[in-house]
């Protein structure tokens, strides 16, 4: 609910006050006195243009403040300021924001009229208002829908489609099974095989070199016995053997001899095995070029393919896995489509059901609200759940209807609004009407009077208007008046009660506020209205 309004360098408002409360506040004044400039101050404060040319001649810039109260008892204060050049400022609860929070900020507020913060022009307002209307319960699709939506962003989680992760999969079985048939372990492999073919190679000069280096541990076969070294360093051992001092040296003799007669047999082993062996060779070679291939596709050396395999490994595993997970999401999401298309049709149905009845009690008002030729229809789209919603409004026998944007008149629309309004149980909390008496008069002033207090008995309402059928019915009443200062117009916003209040209807009756027959009138208009006024 809005509890305050401060205007300053608004128009001819050079700086006005305007205290709210609940129900119904009507805001009264002589034409051009600047009554609109209230509901102008009140566009700008939720979100509205900031046209330069509202601000007050020789000030800097106009100021809009508005603090709101909602249950419990939550302020929301909210200022927007227009300069007389550059761009409009907004403040939220003392913050800056930028002048879209104040839409966001002012969701409480509807104004009716000739202005654009009405939320019914909204299609998504206007399909919500038949819904409530018309008990439709989109619960079910709704969670169908989200549903929908959950399992289609899981599915889209697993990465790419069908076709990309079953590519995938082969590629990697196709590389997992290229090197699982190397039947690589040994990450020095390929270093040993190199040396395996360097000795195939050149086998006989291995052989030849094995057999002198033997000759020498073993000695000249033709000459005496005792003269290779390995002989020479027995005969060193037995030397100094027995002798305490020299027992070290007789243990390293004893283990050299040893160590060389080892080396001697291997050096036999050589000459005895390590002949020329072609088809080795081959095998090592070709070993060693598929080595390359493999190094050259997957990883440096045996170690970084062995590392390629086991990070691919593991890959497979988790796309197999996602597959089937695809598998089953897809089967799912085929059986939610069956059942959110059934749900798409009953939801559409009911709004279909339901919008020549919101049409009809719509009428009913508008009838009452001085548009007795007034047609309203609601259009349901053709495509199930029936989401495209349009409301359009013939205001005039033998007119077309047209959607509630596209209505011209301001007062019409107005009513249609107040009708509308009338027949929803749901709506912003604070609503303005302004024009919503313009053309009406006599009996048809009294029923939009009337409608108007109705409504506020759930809503906080302020209304502008000339008409005295209309503001008698008002819990409370502000007078908008405009006189010269200086050489300069203002305009003065003040609350009027008791007899001022009888005194401002009069003006509006007859245009003579001191008219006793006006007071009597007034008066009467008053105790109509179910509204009494204390005398001073």
């Amino acid at each position: 609910m809005l509890v305050e309004l401060h205007v300053r360098d608004l128009g001819v408002i050079e700086e006005a006050s305007v205290e709210l409360g609940p129900g119904m506040t009507a805001l009264t004044g002589e034409t051009g006195a600047g009554k609109t400039l209230i509901v102008e101050a009140l566009e700008l404060l939720l979100g509205g243009r900031g046209d330069p040319s509202l601000v007050r001649r020789g000030a800097a810039e106009a100021l809009v403040e508005g603090r709101f109260l909602s249950e419990p008892s939550e302020e929301l204060i909210v200022a927007r300021t227009v300069p007389a050049g550059g761009r409009s400022r907004a403040w939220v609860d003392g913050r800056m924001a930028p002048v879209s929070a104040l839409g966001e900020a002012g969701r409480t507020v509807d104004l009716h009229g000739q202005h654009a913060h009405q939320s019914l022009l909204a299609p998504s307002s206007q399909r919500r208002a038949l819904d409530v209307f018309g008990n439709v319960d989109t619960g079910r699709l709704e969670h169908l829908l989200d549903e929908q939506r959950r399992l289609g962003a899981e599915l889209e989680g697993l990465g790419g489609d069908a076709r990309a992760r079953a590519r995938e999969v082969d590629l990697l079985r196709h590389q997992l099974a290229e090197i699982d048939s190397a039947s690589l372990s040994d990450p020095d492999e390929d270093a040993a095989l190199e040396v395996e073919e360097e000795r195939l190679a050149d086998a006989a000069r291995y052989r030849e070199v094995a057999a002198g280096a033997l000759g020498l541990l073993d000695g000249d076969e033709s000459a005496a016995e005792g003269s290779g070294a390995t002989d020479h360093l027995g005969q060193a051992a037995a030397l100094v053997s027995g002798r305490r001092a020299l027992d070290g040296l007789a243990s390293r003799l004893r283990a050299l001899q040893a160590e060389t007669a080892d080396v001697a047999s291997e050096l036999r082993g050589v000459l005895r095995e390590w002949d020329d062996d072609p088809e080795r060779s081959a095998d090592v070679r070709a070993r060693r070029q598929l080595l390359r291939d493999l190094s050259r596709k997957y990883g440096e050396g045996v170690q970084g393919v062995l590392d390629y395999a086991a990070q691919a490994r593991a890959e497979l595993g988790a796309l197999e896995s996602a597959e089937q997970h695809a598998a089953r999401l897809t089967a799912e999401l085929d059986a939610l489509a069956s059942e959110v298309t059934a749900e798409r049709a009953v939801v559409g149905a009911a709004r279909r059901r339901a919008a020549p009845d919101l049409a009809v009690a719509v009428e009913a008002h508008l009838r009452n609200l001085a548009m007795p030729g007034a047609r309203l229809e609601v259009r349901v789209g053709d495509e199930d759940p029936g989401d495209e919603v349009t409301l359009l409004l013939g205001a005039n026998p033998g007119e077309p209807t047209l959607s509630l944007h596209k209505v011209a008149s301001g007062g019409e629309l107005a009513r249609a609004m107040l009708a509308l309004r009338l027949v929803l149980t749901e709506g912003p909390p604070t609503m303005v009407f302004d024009e919503v008496d313009a053309g009406v008069g006599g009996e048809a002033a009294l029923s939009v009077g009337r409608a108007l207090a109705e409504l506020a008995r759930g809503h906080q309402v302020l209304v502008v208007t000339h008409l005295a059928q209309v503001a008698a019915f008002a819990d409370h009443q502000f007078v908008v008046r405009k006189e010269e200062r200086g050489g300069r117009t203002l305009a003065s916003v003040s609350a009027v009660t008791g007899e001022d209040r009888i005194v401002e209807l009069a003006r509006m009756l007859s245009g003579q506020p001191g008219s006793a027959t006006a007071h009597r009138h007034a008066e009467e208009l008053l105790a109509s209205a179910g509204r009494s006024v204390l005398r001073r």
